[in-house]
């Protein structure tokens, strides 16, 4: 086997990226100009290949994405069995691994790991893989398939997915003829499976009003397009109209639309001319962030992002729950990072009297915090989040002998949200059905789910830094240990506004921190962020 590696690595040579610097394997897997990643590809595959024997032989996905990325980039990233992120102890693995420096290292280091962990080489691996619509992704795959030929690992190519198709993909693979079967293992088994789960949550109601859904150029447009042969108009009332859907220009992906580009920008997509008041989301580049927006017709563009999502879910399932007389049976929480706006938090503390738990940045920390909930409820800001229940909870609403109409449809809508959200990662077409039968239970407008509370005013900055490494958090990357004496300032910053809150943290991928702030009012949000990047260029400098 060394030797077949040994070969076929030399057709795919690791770029050096200079002195010092390494390939680091994060949240996103690697990511970053497509032209370093045809080594790192061939690598990851190693990787997955010991993955899957390590996991007695069962299937571990690959994705080939930059999410929202620009076309010039593109990534790679490893799916554990469930359909869930790698495990964290793999992303060291997955680091030293890349950076093997020469061929033979290489092959030295995947016989080592092997050893290190009693891995038997000569047991079965299985990896599935899939890409999205950059044409660097041929490329990429191909260097892939060949370090699992190298390694005699059966190999399926799934071509064209979304991230969140392909997660799906792997834990129905896995969990296929148990009882806890996760669906059909294809894609138009995801589709139907989120169809005929619309229907049953939706329990006779109908949205309502024409959504516009702009798929940032990329694989959510001729996916969803897919999904809705599926969809009866007549009986869910949902009327699509799919937008910046073109995926033959790679130069348009992520370009002026899509959620980064809504979230970031505050403001709707250019393209196509908005329509005041029409309902309107946006996926990313590989489909798996969603954010809602409108233009009112009277005060301007309103952004409904993950903050405001998770807490209309954790609303509605909260209601359900209680329609359910499940209140005492079923535990529900929310998972937010330090980035939730402090109005948010707030509403779901307060209002809806539901525990939130906080982790650092990234969806792996927020999944595995939700799964300490019967129903933990999960969104980053930007839109990329879930709904994940307990086996428990869904037994639970599956054997509960209902006393009552009123009962009887609840365990009903909360079977049915249990198929219609994608539990394995955040997932923009599942996410906007799921909304979408919110609303259409609530008979709400945009306008009325904006009602609910007001965001704080708030702003992010990045600031240079000489070496980002000194600046260290604790509490969910909500307060600074280091550099010493720079957390005491910020208190004293803080304290000096009205509903005050700022942090800094390093940024993973750049030579910078990242400072957030929020206040009572715009130019007080702006300032406080100010003052702290300030701060933090002055201890940075130091």
């Amino acid at each position: 086997m060394d030797e077949k590696i040994i070969a076929a690595s030399k057709r795919h040579p690791i770029v050096p990226l200079g002195e010092g610097r390494l390939y680091t394997y994060g949240t996103a897997g690697f990511r970053m100009k497509a032209d370093l990643l045809d080594g790192v590809t061939f690598r990851v595959g190693l990787l997955a290949a010991l993955r899957s024997r390590k996991m007695s032989s069962k299937a571990i996905g690959v994705m080939i994405t930059a999410s929202h990325n620009p076309a010039a980039d593109n990534g790679v990233k490893v799916v554990d069995p469930m359909g869930e992120m790698l495990e964290q102890d793999w992303e060291g693995l997955a680091t030293k691994l890349v950076n093997a420096p020469t061929d033979e290292d290489l092959a030295a280091q995947y016989k080592s790991i092997a050893q290190q962990l009693n891995i038997n080489l000569d047991a079965p691996g299985k990896v599935i893989y899939g890409r999205d619509t950059r044409p660097s992704g041929h490329g990429l795959v191909a260097a892939l398939n060949d370090a699992l030929e190298a390694t005699s690992t059966q190999a399926t190519d799934f071509k064209l997915l979304t991230t969140p198709q392909l997660h799906y993909l792997v834990r129905c693979l896995n969990t296929e003829g148990t009882v806890n079967a996760y669906g059909a293992v294809s894609e138009a088994g995801y589709y139907e499976k989120l169809s005929e789960a619309l229907v049953r949550a939706l329990g006779g109601r109908k949205a309502s009003g024409q959504l516009v859904v702009d798929c940032a150029n990329g694989v959510g447009g001729p996916k969803l397009h897919e999904f809705l042969k599926y969809v009866s108009k007549d009986k869910t009332g949902l009327d699509i109209k799919v937008v910046n859907d073109d995926v033959l220009h790679p130069e348009a992906l992520n370009l002026d639309c899509g959620a980064d580009f809504v979230k970031t920008r505050q403001k709707p997509p250019p393209s196509p001319r908005p329509t005041p008041g029409v309902r309107s989301c946006s996926f990313d580049g590989d489909a798996d962030r969603l954010i809602y927006h409108w233009l009112d017709p009277e005060t301007g563009f309103f952004m409904l992002d993950g903050d405001r999502i998770s807490s209309l879910a954790a609303s509605f399932i909260a209601d359900l729950i209680r329609s359910a007389n499940l209140q005492d049976e079923l535990r529900i929480g929310v998972v937010q990072t330090a980035y939730a706006n402090g109005a948010s938090t707030a509403y779901i503390e307060k209002h809806l009297q539901l525990p939130i738990g906080c982790t650092p940045t990234g969806v792996k920390h927020l999944h595995h915090e939700a799964l300490k909930f019967d129903v933990g409820v999960y969104f980053e800001a930007n839109g990329h989040g879930t709904v994940l229940f307990s086996p428990h909870a869904l037994r639970t609403f599956r054997d509960t002998q209902p006393q009552s109409p009123a009962q009887k449809d609840a365990l009903d809508v909360l079977a049915a949200c249990g198929d219609l959200i994608n539990q394995t990662v955040g997932d923009a077409l599942s996410d906007m059905l799921l909304v979408e039968v919110i609303l259409a239970h609530k008979n709400w407008t945009l306008k009325d789910w904006a009602l609910t509370y007001s965001d704080l005013p708030n702003r992010l900055v990045r600031v240079e830094v000489a070496d980002k490494d000194a600046f260290r958090t604790t509490d969910a990357e909500r307060r600074l240990t280091h550099p010493v004496g720079l957390q005491d300032k910020i208190d004293q910053c803080v304290s000096k506004y009205t509903r005050g809150r700022s942090f800094a943290r390093a940024s993973g991928t750049e030579n910078a921190c990242r400072v957030y702030a929020e206040a009572a009012t715009r130019s007080e949000a702006d300032d406080l962020a100010n003052k702290v990047a300030q701060l933090v260029k002055q201890y940075g400098d130091m």
